[in-house]
C-alpha cells in the first residue's frame, strides 16, 4: 500500500495483518499493543507526502531520490517492536533493578490516572534522567501494570550491538545527536512522530536531553516537544497529555563519574564494556528507587484548539518553551526528598566542619521541621526519629565514598571533603529547589537592612527580583506575580509581622531575618554564586577573541576555582563544577556580556556577584553565632 497508489492485494494483506494483530492482542494482553508496517504507514500518509513535495522543491532534487533517502532515515530511526523481546527486556530490566536496589516505590493510582486522562489522546511520559536505569525502571512499571512499552527516544550512541538491537525491539527509536542541517532527516523524524501521535501510541523521552551531572533538573531541550506540538497543530490528535515523571534514587553508582566530568574530565564513550562494568557495580546495593507521576498537562488546554492557519514561528517557539517550563516546574514539585538528599544537605551546610552523629541528628531535626511545615513530598523512608536511622544513611554514604568517617577521639565524626563535595552535592541538588525562595529572601532582607536605605520594603522587592534574574539559569521560577506570592507566603511562615517591620526599616528588617529557621542561603546558594563569581573574574580579564570560546572560558574558570578553593577564597568544593560555569556563561550571554565593548558591563556583573557573596558570608556568620549559642 503506497498512499492510494498500491494494489488492492496490498490493501487486503495489510487489513488482514491488522485484524490478526487485534485478535492476538485480545489473547496476549494490552501490553503488546505495538505498531506493524510502520514504514508503509509513515511513507504513505498524506502528511509525509506533503513534506516530500516541499523538500523536492526546496532541495531541487528528484522526488524519488528524496523519498528513498527519507525511507533510509526512517529505517535508521524507527523502533521495530517484538513481543518476544519486550518480554525479554522486561525480564532483564527487572533483574538489573533488583540486583542494585531493594525496591521501586510508586503509587499505581498515579499511573492509572495518566492513562485515564488519555483514553482518546496521545500520552507522553517525560521522566527525569539520572541513570542508565531510568528507562528500565519506567518500563518495568508499565509492564507490571499490563501497559504497552512506550516509544522511547534514545541517542544513537546507545545503538551499539547487542544493546541497540534489544532496545529497538523493545520500543526505543534512535535519534542522531545533530541533524539541524539535514532537512530530509528532519522530515522523516517529524513524520514518524506524527504517525505515533496520530495512532495514539505512548511516547517517552528525557526533556533534559541527557543525564544530569549535577543532580538538578537541567534546562529543557525543545526539539521533540516542538515536533509533538506541530503534530497536534496539524490535527493528528484532539489532545496530547504530557506526564511529568520523577525517578529518584537513594544513591546512584555513576555519581563519582559525574563528579569527575564536572571537574573537567572527559566522558567515556558508550560501549558494551562500559555497560558490563555498570551491571557489575550494581551488586554493591544502592538503596531504593521512588517514582512519582505528576498531574498530566493537556496541550489542548494550554495551546487552544488545533489548526488556526499559519502561525508566527516566534509564537510557536514561545508556546513550546512555556510547555517545557511548566513540565519542569511540575517535575520539581513531585520530586521527593530522600533521606540521602537531606543528610548531604545538612553535612554540606556545615561547611568544612565535621559533625558527630548527635550534631547531625540535631541539624536534621530543623530541616525535617522545614519539610513538614511546608508539606513537601518525601519518600516513605524519611524517618530521623532515632540516631540509628541517621546512622544507616550516613554509613551508606561512607561505603560509596561520598562521606568520610573519622573514628579517632571520643566518637565518630563525619565530613564531606572538597574532593567529594560534588558527589554529595549531587544528592542535595535533587531537592535544593525547595529551599531557594527562603534563601533569596534572606539575601534581599540584608540588602533592605543596609544603612541609609529609606524605602526598605521597595528595596526588598527589587532585590528579590534581581536575585531571581541572577539565578534564572539555575532554577525554575514561577512568573513574577506568582514568585512574589511565594516569597510572601514564606515570610508569613517565618515572621507574621514581616510587612510591618519592613515598612519601619532599619533594625526591624534585621529582626525579620533573625526569625528565619533555618538560615539557608549559605548551604543553598553559596556554591552557585561562588562559581558565578569565578566566571565573572575570568570574563573581566578575557579579551574579545576569548569571549567567543566557551570551552576555553569554562576551562579557565575551573582552573581559577580550584586555585581559589585551595586559597580559601571560595568555600564550596562543589562550586568547582563545569555545569555551574556553563550556567554563568549562559547568563552572561543573556546579558550580552560576551560581546565586544561590554567591558564596563562585565565589571558591573562582577561587582554584583561579589556583593551577593558578601551577603551570603554575613548570613553564614549569623548561622554560626546561632549554633554557638550566642544568638537564639
Amino acid at each position: 500500500m503506497r498512499g492510494g497508489d498500491g494494489s488492492l492485494a496490498e490493501l487486503v494483506v495489510l487489513r488482514a495483518w491488522l485484524t490478526l494483530e487485534r485478535a492476538e492482542r485480545r489473547v496476549r494482553g494490552t501490553r503488546y499493543k505495538v505498531p506493524r508496517f510502520i514504514h508503509q504507514h509513515v511513507l504513505s500518509q498524506p502528511e509525509f507526502r506533503s513534506r516530500l513535495d516541499g523538500l523536492t522543491k526546496s532541495l531541487d532534487r528528484p522526488k524519488l531520490e528524496v523519498a528513498r533517502q527519507a525511507a533510509r532515515y526512517l529505517r535508521e530511526i524507527a523502533a521495530t517492536h517484538s513481543p518476544f523481546v519486550i518480554d525479554l527486556v522486561a525480564g532483564l530490566g527487572r533483574l538489573l533493578v533488583r540486583q542494585g536496589y531493594r525496591s521501586i516505590n510508586y503509587d499505581p493510582t498515579e499511573l492509572a490516572r495518566s492513562y485515564a486522562k488519555a483514553e482518546r489522546d496521545s500520552l507522553i511520559f517525560l521522566p527525569t534522567h539520572k541513570s542508565y536505569l531510568d528507562h528500565l525502571v519506567l518500563g518495568h512499571l508499565l509492564y507490571e501494570n499490563q501497559r504497552p512499552p512506550n516509544h522511547t527516544a534514545g541517542g544513537i550512541n546507545m545503538g551499539f550491538f547487542p544493546v541497540g538491537w534489544l532496545l529497538r525491539r523493545a520500543g526505543v527509536f534512535f535519534i542522531r545527536r545533530s541533524f539541524k542541517d539535514n532537512p530530509v532527516y528532519k522530515a522523516a523524524l517529524r513524520s514518524y512522530i506524527y504517525y505515533l501521535v496520530e495512532k495514539r501510541f505512548s511516547l517517552e523521552w528525557y526533556l533534559e536531553g541527557k543525564r544530569s551531572r549535577s543532580g538538578k533538573l537541567l534546562s529543557p531541550r525543545y526539539g521533540l516537544l516542538s515536533y509533538v506540538t506541530d503534530a497536534y497543530r496539524r490535527g493528528a490528535t484532539e489532545d496530547i497529555q504530557l506526564v511529568p515523571v520523577s525517578i529518584s534514587y537513594d544513591q546512584i553508582q555513576d555519581v563519582a563519574d559525574y563528579a569527575a566530568e564536572e571537574r573537567g574530565g572527559v566522558k567515556s564513550r558508550e560501549s558494551l564494556g562500559k555497560m558490563i562494568g555498570f551491571v557489575r557495580r550494581l551488586r554493591r546495593g544502592w538503596g531504593t528507587i521512588t517514582v512519582r507521576f505528576g498531574e498530566p498537562l493537556s496541550i489542548a488546554a494550554e495551546l487552544g484548539p488545533a489548526g488556526g492557519g499559519e502561525r508566527d514561528p516566534e509564537n510557536i517557539q514561545l508556546e513550546v518553551q512555556k510547555l517545557a517550563f511548566e513540565i519542569c516546574v511540575r517535575t520539581n514539585q513531585i520530586t521527593p526528598i530522600t533521606p540521602t538528599s537531606l543528610v548531604t544537605l545538612a553535612l554540606l551546610g556545615s561547611g568544612r566542619r565535621a559533625m558527630s552523629l548527635p550534631e547531625l541528628t540535631d541539624a536534621l531535626a530543623e530541616f525535617v521541621a522545614f519539610v513538614e511545615t511546608r508539606q513537601l513530598p518525601t519518600t516513605s523512608s524519611l524517618r530521623f526519629d532515632r540516631p540509628s536511622q541517621v546512622l544507616a544513611v550516613v554509613d551508606a554514604l561512607v561505603r560509596t565514598g561520598a562521606v568520610a568517617r573519622f573514628e579517632e577521639g571520643p566518637e565518630p565524626i563525619y565530613l564531606i571533603s572538597p574532593d567529594t563535595a560534588l558527589q554529595a552535592a549531587y544528592y542535595r541538588n535533587t531537592i535544593v529547589h525547595f529551599f531557594v525562595t527562603p534563601a533569596l529572601a534572606e539575601l534581599a532582607l540584608l540588602a533592605a537592612a543596609r544603612p541609609g536605605v529609606k524605602e526598605a520594603i521597595t528595596v526588598f522587592w527589587d532585590e528579590c527580583m534581581r536575585l531571581r534574574d541572577l539565578m534564572k539559569f539555575e532554577f525554575f521560577f514561577a512568573d513574577k506575580d506568582a514568585y512574589r506570592r511565594q516569597v510572601e507566603a514564606e515570610l508569613d511562615r517565618q515572621d507574621p509581622l514581616w510587612s510591618f517591620r519592613l515598612e519601619k526599616g532599619g533594625e526591624d528588617v534585621k529582626a525579620v531575618l533573625a526569625e528565619f529557621r533555618p538560615l539557608s542561603s549559605p548551604w543553598v546558594l553559596r556554591p552557585f554564586v561562588e562559581a558565578y563569581s569565578v566566571v565573572a573574574q575570568v570574563l573581566e580579564q578575557a579579551n574579545v577573541e576569548e569571549l567567543t570560546d566557551r570551552k576555553k572560558l569554562v576551562g579557565r574558570s575551573l582552573s581559577l576555582a580550584k586555585h581559589q578553593l585551595l586559597q580559601g577564597r571560595i568555600q564550596s568544593g562543589d562550586a568547582v563544577a563545569a555545569s555551574l560555569m556553563g550556567s554563568a556563561l549562559d547568563l552572561a550571554a543573556n546579558r550580552r556580556l560576551l560581546e565586544a565593548g561590554s567591558e564596563a558591563a562585565r565589571r558591573v556583573f562582577a561587582a554584583e556577584v561579589a556583593d551577593v557573596v558578601t551577603r551570603i558570608e554575613a548570613v553564614a556568620a549569623l548561622a554560626a553565632a546561632r549554633r554557638s549559642g550566642l544568638l537564639g
